[in-house]
């Protein structure tokens, strides 16, 4: 098995808070996964790199100067050794990544990196949108985030007023409409879709707070590594610490 908690779901679901704030109360790793297909779809953009061409693309990856630096709280996505974390985070590179993580190539290499990052620096949280079933189908714990459309968009938009999703100005609609176009792409494409894995455990964040989704995670924990010894002895040191969440909105 993996020493692994991953929680996948689409976009606006609530992953990125929920696994950052269960990094920190658990004591360990976060992965953004999502961050790297930003990261490489803003570094294609800036060395005009063609996304129609894929052979080009393949070659080219090696040489994107992709690195994370995780920490329980976050991680920094370099590129070349710059911080990029903030500008991968505007509308135009969620559309991109979307674009780019349907390349097989591009997903090969993310997944690998992911692999290896699992394996080095485990135990960790992991969030995407194919983790459980397809990057690490033998993750200790699996969760699929769902939420509806209209609740996901409400909160990426409160995101963007915020300044915490990018600058760029646009109407509620506008984001509503993104978000049910990228629904459509990342459930229907052929590899690797955005799926809940059947042994993932299903949670509807719509109306719950971060906090309440944390909690619920966490005691679906404690009850299935209380009922399974091989999970119980490894996890019990992370799971003795209370929950804390900081974020205040929904997830």
């Amino acid at each position: 098995m993996t020493r692994a908690i991953a929680l996948d779901g689409l976009s606006g679901a609530g992953k990125s808070t929920i696994a950052k704030a269960l990094a920190n109360t658990l004591g360990i790793n976060y992965l953004d996964t999502g961050a790297m297909y930003r990261a490489l779809a803003y570094a294609a953009k800036q060395e005009k790199i063609s996304l129609d061409e894929e052979d080009l693309v393949a070659s080219w990856l090696d040489h994107s100067g992709l690195e994370l630096v995780l920490a329980r709280t976050g991680q920094k996505t370099l590129l070349h050794g710059v911080d990029v974390s903030t500008q991968i985070r505007s509308p135009e590179m969620s559309r991109l990544s979307s674009a780019i993580s349907a390349l097989p190539s591009v997903r090969h290499y993310c997944v690998e990196m992911q692999r290896q990052l699992a394996d080095q620096q485990m135990p960790l949280v992991l969030d995407g949108r194919d983790i459980g079933s397809y990057v690490l189908p033998r993750a200790d714990f699996k969760f699929y985030l769902e939420a509806t459309a209209a609740e996901r968009a409400r909160r990426r938009w409160q995101q963007m007023q915020d300044g915490s999703q990018g600058a760029a100005a646009q109407s509620y609609d506008q984001v509503l409409a993104e978000i049910i176009k990228r629904d459509l792409n990342d459930s229907s494409r052929e590899l690797a879709p955005a799926i809940a894995a059947p042994d993932a455990i299903v949670i509807d964040t719509t109306e719950l707070s971060a906090a309440e989704v944390l909690q619920r995670i966490l005691q679906l924990m404690r009850v299935r590594a209380a009922e399974n010894p091989a999970l119980g002895d490894f996890w019990r040191q992370y799971l003795v610490l209370d929950p804390v969440c900081g974020a205040e909105d929904k997830g």
